[in-house]
This record gives structure tokens, sequence and C-alpha cells, in this order.
């Protein structure tokens, strides 16, 4: 999720795409994200499975039921997968000099690789520099150096899918969305569904809460609910529980949630998920640092490989689904639908006729789209 929290401190403006052109990151299937580097990427040493400590640090509870058990996921599959080495973690670590402090003990402890689970900015660039020996991973990261790389999801396909949905299920014509701040990954996702639900339906408007957090049920449940009252009879956002499905289903209106399948909260409400997927991907990075071939370098992982959306919920109509799901055969066969002309709220054209957003753009995305309101 794209900027879990406003940092402390950063040297370099929020968003700012740094990358190398190469795939060093893992497979193929992953999307290497352009941009500059600051240091050249070098190869450590390999390490034996028995003797490979891998440190995770995580920005919530692994039983969150969203972002961080998602993660967690990742950490499961790859004590499965390599049995005889040990991993460690820490939840909830906060965005402060306290995430130093963890980030240097993992070091301190010996892991070879430590993997951060949200962006930590220089709270962990200062211990990656320091310790030039350990391969670092940041995810919604924004610098590469030659031992500190990041990942993110391409979320925003999975939301325009979501988005077609929306669109022709609202009634209203009004989406509400639950957002925590205004910051990029919220902007990618807002726009997404709204751009998706006017490509069926061009007189849906997104109305969006900010409600400062990523877990907070209480708020989450009274930006829902306000929502609702104001005529939204879709929601969605990005959010790391439940609470606004639950609104949904008391209400009798419809949902689509983020991270995982929440459908036990709100069967009778819930569309879909914009459903995120690390275990293969932590797979890999852990062996290619076993195996002493892995690099630094900045990565998306793509729809079908990482994040997709999520089996539709029994309420959506099969015509639906099939014409949601005619776009995601597109995307998926290499079709981007973030095209101009695009506006933003003030009528602007923000990208031009024969224009496409690419993934770089769109994960440094800090505008809200036509139609959307309540982020700027």
């Amino acid at each position: 999720m794209t900027g879990r929290m406003p940092r402390g401190r950063l040297l370099t403006p929020r968003r700012r795409v740094l990358g190398l052109a190469a795939g060093a990151a893992g497979s193929a299937l992953l999307r290497p994200a352009s941009g500059r580097a600051t240091g050249a990427p070098r190869l450590l040493p390999p390490v034996a499975e028995a003797d490979a400590l891998i440190a995770f640090g995580h920005t919530g509870p692994i039983t969150d039921g969203g972002w961080t058990a998602a993660h967690n996921q990742g950490v499961l599959a790859v004590r499965q997968a390599f049995p005889r080495l040990r991993t460690v973690y820490v939840e909830s670590i906060p965005y402060s000099a306290d995430a130093t402090r963890i980030f240097r003990q993992f070091v301190a402890e010996g892991a070879q690789m430590v993997i951060a689970t949200s962006n930590y900015g220089d709270f962990i660039r200062d211990v990656s520099d320091r310790a030039p020996e350990v391969a670092f991973m940041e995810c919604d990261g924004h610098t590469v150096t030659g031992n500190l790389g990041w990942h993110y999801i391409t979320h925003w396909y999975a939301s325009y899918i979501i988005g077609i949905a929306a669109g022709l299920m609202t009634r209203t014509n009004r989406i509400g969305f639950v957002g925590s701040f205004p910051i990029p990954s919220v902007y990618a996702g807002a726009n997404a569904v709204l751009l998706g639900a006017r490509t069926v339906n061009p007189a849906v408007r997104l109305q969006a809460i900010s409600i400062n957090a990523w877990f907070d049920p209480q708020a989450a449940t009274q930006a829902g609910t306000a929502l609702a009252e104001n005529g939204c009879d879709f929601l969605c956002g990005i959010m790391d529980e439940p609470a606004y499905l639950r609104v949904a289903q008391q209400r009798g209106i419809k949902a689509a949630m983020w991270n995982t399948d929440m459908r036990q909260y709100g069967p009778d409400a819930y569309v879909s998920s914009v459903m995120l997927d690390f275990r293969s991907f932590y797979i890999e990075q852990v062996r290619r640092r076993l195996a002493g071939t892995w690099q630094a370098a900045p990565c998306f992982l793509p729809l079908g490989h990482g994040v997709d959306r999520d089996t539709w919920g029994s309420s959506v109509p099969p015509d639906i689904a099939r014409q949601a799901d005619a776009m995601r055969t597109r995307i998926l066969g290499g079709y981007n639908p973030f095209q101009g002309p695009i506006r933003d709220a003030a009528g602007r054209i923000r990208v031009p006729a024969g224009t496409t957003m690419d993934d770089d753009h769109i994960y440094q995305w800090d505008w809200a789209v036509e139609g959307v309101s309540g982020l700027d």
C-alpha cells in the first residue's frame, strides 16, 4: 500500500521514483520501474540456507486481516520453501527513530536480508547505508542504492476492473471511497475506480473521505456511514480492515475491499477486493539472496502476479462480471486503460489525448481526476 503514513523525515520528495532499468529484482513476470539510482547495485556473497536469517519489519499487526496479513502470508511461504533458514519479524513498527533501532537490531542479530513491508524512508536508509553486506528491500519505497531496493503492486489495474463493476451496479451514480491519507496510492485507487466506472456509466461520481489512518475501524465505520447517508450505494477504499464492508452489509448496499478476501464480514454486500499476494515474490527474493545473485532494484508486481481482483461476490450478476473481466483480459494482454485525455477535478487536461500514463507515473499520482471529490 503506497506510503502507509506521512514520514517523519524524508530527504527526497514523496513518490519520486528512483530505480534501475534492470530486472534484477526477480522473475521475468515482474515489471522493472524506471528512473535513477543512488549507488551501483552489487552482488552479495551467497549464504547457506541453514545459516540464513531473514528479517521482516511490518507496519501493522499480522492479524489485521489486510495489508500486514497479506505480507505475513509471504513470510509463511518463505518458511515453507526454505525450512532450514530462520525468519524473524516485528509487528507495528512506528514511523519514527524506533524503526531505525529495530532495523539496526535485525542487522546486529545477523540478518542477511531485511524486508520492510512498508515505506520507512530514511529510517531504513540510515541502516542500509551502514550495513552494505546486508540486502534491504522496502515495499512502496522510493530509493535504490547498492543494497536497498523497493517493490510495489500495480493495484490500479484491479481497481479499474472493480470500478467497471461499480459503474454497472450503482443506482445512485455515487461511489463512496474511504481513504487513509491524500497520498499517491489513495489517488491512484480512487481515480482508477472512477475511470473504470465512467467507461460504462459516465454519470458516476466518487466522493472520498480520508480518515488519517490505515487501521481505525471506528473512523472507517463513521466514514462509510457518512458516505452511505450522502447517497453512495457502492463503497470502496484502501483500508486494512472490513469496517465499511460491515456498514454496506447493514445498509443493503455494495462494497469492494482491499488486501484480502473479506466477504465473511459482509457476504451480501461484498463485490470483490484488490487482492495482494507476495508469496512467490518473497520466495524468489530469498532464493536469489541465498544464491548470491540478488541485486537491489525497483520493480512492480503486475496484474495476475502479486495483485488481482478477488473472485466476484455472490451478488455480482454474471453479465457484469463478464464485462469487467473483459477489461481484465485486455490488461493481462498488455493493454493500459489509463489513456488521455484525462482531466483533473478542476477540469484541466492533465493527460493529453494520445498519451498513456505508465506505471511510474501512476505510482506518483497526486491529483484527483474529474468526478472525484474529497481528496484535494
